[in-house]
């Protein structure tokens, strides 16, 4: 059996370079009945930890450190045993949330994680973050983009540790490549799919 894929949104605010936001993220739980993966655990732990129940949380999967990704990820993990996996190029922006408490793995480009019979693929996209990363699912046909590419194009790059040549590199050079069916499942709004995105940006700016 494969994984289900399930989705939380959950509410707080984002900060960084002085400023606040208001934001809703998505929280994505991949898994079956036994075990899951958490996908970016922004805000509430409690409220990700009911949705998880009784089942095993085989990891917390950051698609990049930004406050509003990683803030309820300390606290997850010690409700859950999991371990914080993160790409180490994102450690100086997860320092300037959680400067006393190191993630627990790091997270690779190519590195598969298995959950419930179901391989998801790490894929590095730097440009939001220099250490974004996106979760592919060949066997669901799913991308789990963090904040690297929503429905209507690229996320912000208009703040420190961000560029946005470097995020249309990643977008067109590692996610476009995937089948134009597959399902872009975004940090924070509705859904999109790789061959929409891929027609639609032909408008964007020059990187």
């Amino acid at each position: 059996m494969t994984a289900i894929v399930q989705n939380l949104v959950t509410s707080g605010t984002f900060e960084l370079d002085g400023g606040s936001w208001d934001v809703d993220n998505n929280v994505w739980i991949v898994g079956d009945g036994a075990e899951v993966i958490v996908i970016d655990a922004a805000h509430d732990a409690e409220a990700i930890a009911d949705v998880v129940g009784e089942r095993t949380v085989r990891a917390i999967v950051c698609t990049h450190a930004h406050n509003d990704h990683v803030n309820a990820a300390p606290e997850l993990a010690e409700r859950t045993g999991a371990p914080i996996l993160l790409h180490p190029a994102d450690r100086v922006v997860w320092d300037l949330t959680h400067p006393d408490r190191a993630p627990d793995g790091d997270l690779a480009d190519g590195q598969v994680i298995t959950v419930a019979g179901t391989d998801l693929t790490v894929l590095h996209t730097p440009g939001h973050a220099p250490g974004a990363i996106c979760l592919h699912s060949a066997d669901l046909d799913v991308l789990f983009t963090g904040d690297t590419l929503f429905n209507g194009g690229p996320g912000a790059t208009g703040r420190s540790y961000s560029d946005y040549p470097t995020i249309v590199k990643s977008i067109r050079d590692r996610l476009f490549p995937l089948p134009d069916t597959t399902i872009v499942r975004t940090g924070h709004g509705e859904a999109t799919t790789i061959g929409k995105e891929k027609a639609a940006s032909a408008t964007w700016p020059e990187a």
